[in-house]
């Protein structure tokens, strides 16, 4: 499973003057909502909104996203 890397998202959008996730949202074109449920953890970006969080931030997709082991791969 891949987690959104948040500290990453507000440190790129901020160093573009984003400062909130109304400010990412208008940016992006993503989901004013969609975005606030990125920043509190409850949600994780779909493909095409990772793409759009990367390139808009420039940051790549995989920086942007890091990979937690499945509860079956932590367990052995």
């Amino acid at each position: 499973m891949y987690r959104l890397q948040v500290d990453k998202l507000t440190k790129a959008a901020a160093s573009k003057g984003d400062m909130t996730g109304y400010a990412i949202a208008r940016r992006t074109g993503i989901a004013e909502s969609s975005i606030y449920r990125l920043l509190n953890g409850e949600a994780q970006p779909d493909l095409i909104s990772a793409l759009r969080l990367g390139e808009t931030y420039d940051i790549t997709v995989e920086e942007l996203m890091q990979r937690e082991p499945a509860p079956a791969e932590a367990a052995a």
